[in-house]
Protein backbone atom coordinates (compact mmCIF):
# COMPACT_ATOMS: atom_id res chain seq x y z
CA UNK A 1 0.00 0.00 0.00
CA UNK A 2 0.48 3.33 -0.43
CA UNK A 3 1.33 6.28 2.03
CA UNK A 4 -0.13 8.74 -0.31
CA UNK A 5 -3.29 8.80 1.04
CA UNK A 6 -1.92 8.86 4.86
CA UNK A 7 0.22 12.00 3.86
CA UNK A 8 -2.53 13.88 1.98
CA UNK A 9 -4.93 13.12 4.91
CA UNK A 10 -2.15 14.57 7.08
CA UNK A 11 -1.34 17.51 5.30
CA UNK A 12 -5.32 18.37 5.01
CA UNK A 13 -6.06 18.18 8.34
CA UNK A 14 -6.86 21.51 9.70
CA UNK A 15 -6.58 21.14 14.16
CA UNK A 16 -4.48 22.65 17.09
CA UNK A 17 -3.39 19.03 17.42
CA UNK A 18 -2.44 18.38 14.11
CA UNK A 19 0.98 15.88 13.15
CA UNK A 20 2.26 18.37 10.62
CA UNK A 21 5.74 16.90 9.79
CA UNK A 22 7.79 19.03 7.24
CA UNK A 23 8.45 16.00 5.08
CA UNK A 24 8.56 15.39 1.58
CA UNK A 25 6.23 13.22 0.16
CA UNK A 26 9.71 11.41 -0.96
CA UNK A 27 10.71 11.28 2.96
CA UNK A 28 7.43 9.87 3.58
CA UNK A 29 7.58 7.24 0.84
CA UNK A 30 11.41 6.41 3.31
CA UNK A 31 9.09 6.83 6.65
CA UNK A 32 6.67 4.06 5.08
CA UNK A 33 8.71 1.18 5.58
CA UNK A 34 8.77 1.52 9.02
CA UNK A 35 4.93 1.51 9.38
CA UNK A 36 2.61 -1.02 9.31
CA UNK A 37 -0.56 -0.61 7.72
CA UNK A 38 -3.78 -2.01 9.75
CA UNK A 39 -7.43 -1.74 8.61
CA UNK A 40 -10.06 -1.79 11.78
CA UNK A 41 -13.76 -2.21 11.90
CA UNK A 42 -16.09 0.05 13.54
CA UNK A 43 -16.35 -0.68 17.17
CA UNK A 44 -12.71 -2.12 17.51
CA UNK A 45 -10.89 -0.89 20.20
CA UNK A 46 -7.26 0.26 18.88
CA UNK A 47 -5.71 1.37 22.33
CA UNK A 48 -6.89 -0.01 25.78
CA UNK A 49 -6.21 1.95 28.84
CA UNK A 50 -3.81 0.86 31.76
CA UNK A 51 -2.07 -1.59 29.02
CA UNK A 52 1.45 -1.04 27.96
CA UNK A 53 2.32 -0.11 24.20
CA UNK A 54 5.29 1.93 22.78
CA UNK A 55 2.92 2.51 19.57
CA UNK A 56 1.65 5.47 17.96
CA UNK A 57 -1.54 5.30 15.75
CA UNK A 58 -1.82 8.07 12.58
CA UNK A 59 -5.16 7.81 11.13
CA UNK A 60 -5.49 7.66 7.09
CA UNK A 61 -9.06 7.08 7.36
CA UNK A 62 -11.67 7.06 9.68
CA UNK A 63 -12.85 8.22 12.83
CA UNK A 64 -11.93 7.21 16.29
CA UNK A 65 -13.17 8.40 19.86
CA UNK A 66 -10.64 8.59 22.75
CA UNK A 67 -12.38 7.89 26.15
CA UNK A 68 -11.52 6.76 29.59
CA UNK A 69 -12.91 3.81 31.72
CA UNK A 70 -14.05 4.69 35.11
CA UNK A 71 -14.23 8.66 34.60
CA UNK A 72 -16.99 10.91 36.34
CA UNK A 73 -20.50 10.82 34.13
CA UNK A 74 -19.92 13.36 31.06
CA UNK A 75 -16.08 13.23 31.41
CA UNK A 76 -15.45 10.06 29.34
CA UNK A 77 -15.08 11.03 26.04
CA UNK A 78 -12.42 13.06 25.50
CA UNK A 79 -12.26 14.10 21.95
CA UNK A 80 -13.04 12.04 18.72
CA UNK A 81 -9.91 12.24 15.72
CA UNK A 82 -10.34 12.46 12.22
CA UNK A 83 -8.40 11.61 9.26
CA UNK A 84 -4.83 12.73 9.35
CA UNK A 85 -4.59 12.89 13.17
CA UNK A 86 -2.05 10.98 15.40
CA UNK A 87 -3.20 9.13 18.40
CA UNK A 88 -0.92 7.22 21.16
CA UNK A 89 2.14 9.65 20.60
CA UNK A 90 2.89 9.71 24.34
CA UNK A 91 3.10 5.98 24.36
CA UNK A 92 5.95 6.27 21.76
CA UNK A 93 7.99 7.92 24.15
CA UNK A 94 7.27 6.09 27.71
CA UNK A 95 7.22 2.74 29.11
CA UNK A 96 3.59 4.01 31.13
CA UNK A 97 0.71 2.67 31.00
CA UNK A 98 -2.07 4.23 28.26
CA UNK A 99 -4.02 7.14 29.84
CA UNK A 100 -7.39 6.35 27.58
CA UNK A 101 -9.28 3.74 25.33
CA UNK A 102 -9.35 4.93 21.57
CA UNK A 103 -11.89 2.81 19.69
CA UNK A 104 -13.14 2.72 15.87
CA UNK A 105 -16.26 4.54 15.49
CA UNK A 106 -16.44 3.62 11.86
CA UNK A 107 -14.18 1.61 9.66
CA UNK A 108 -10.75 2.99 9.73
CA UNK A 109 -7.35 2.87 8.16
CA UNK A 110 -4.46 3.55 10.71
CA UNK A 111 -0.82 3.18 10.25
CA UNK A 112 1.58 2.20 13.33
CA UNK A 113 4.89 3.14 14.42
CA UNK A 114 5.95 0.93 17.08
CA UNK A 115 8.94 2.05 19.18
CA UNK A 116 11.68 -0.52 17.89
CA UNK A 117 10.77 0.38 14.74
CA UNK A 118 11.21 4.07 15.94
CA UNK A 119 14.70 3.25 16.54
CA UNK A 120 15.55 1.50 13.22
CA UNK A 121 14.28 5.04 12.17
CA UNK A 122 16.64 7.11 13.73
CA UNK A 123 19.77 4.88 13.42
CA UNK A 124 18.92 4.56 9.45
CA UNK A 125 17.26 8.15 8.49
CA UNK A 126 17.99 10.13 11.60
CA UNK A 127 16.70 13.23 9.88
CA UNK A 128 12.70 11.99 8.86
CA UNK A 129 13.23 10.42 12.80
CA UNK A 130 13.97 13.90 13.82
CA UNK A 131 11.13 15.49 11.99
CA UNK A 132 8.35 12.89 13.22
CA UNK A 133 9.75 13.10 16.96
CA UNK A 134 9.59 16.75 16.46
CA UNK A 135 6.04 16.45 15.05
CA UNK A 136 4.76 14.30 17.38
CA UNK A 137 6.51 16.46 20.32
CA UNK A 138 4.55 19.43 18.97
CA UNK A 139 1.16 17.17 19.13
CA UNK A 140 1.88 16.27 22.78
CA UNK A 141 2.52 19.72 24.24
CA UNK A 142 -0.80 20.86 22.31
CA UNK A 143 -2.94 18.64 24.05
CA UNK A 144 -0.96 19.08 27.49
CA UNK A 145 -1.67 22.51 27.02
CA UNK A 146 -5.53 21.64 26.77
CA UNK A 147 -5.31 19.42 29.55
CA UNK A 148 -4.18 21.76 31.94
CA UNK A 149 -6.71 24.63 30.87
CA UNK A 150 -9.50 22.35 31.29
CA UNK A 151 -8.05 21.58 34.82
CA UNK A 152 -6.87 18.24 34.43
CA UNK A 153 -3.66 17.01 36.67
CA UNK A 154 -0.49 16.79 33.79
CA UNK A 155 2.15 15.32 36.47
Amino acid sequence: MDIQDLHGAVQSLNAPDAFKPRLSLEQWRAFQTYLTRYEIRSGDLLVKQDEHDRTMYLLERGTLQVFVSNAKPGVSRLSILRAGSVVGEAGLFSDQPRMANVEAMSASVVWALRGVRLEELIARNAPVALEVIRAAAAVMGVRMRANIEQGQAVS
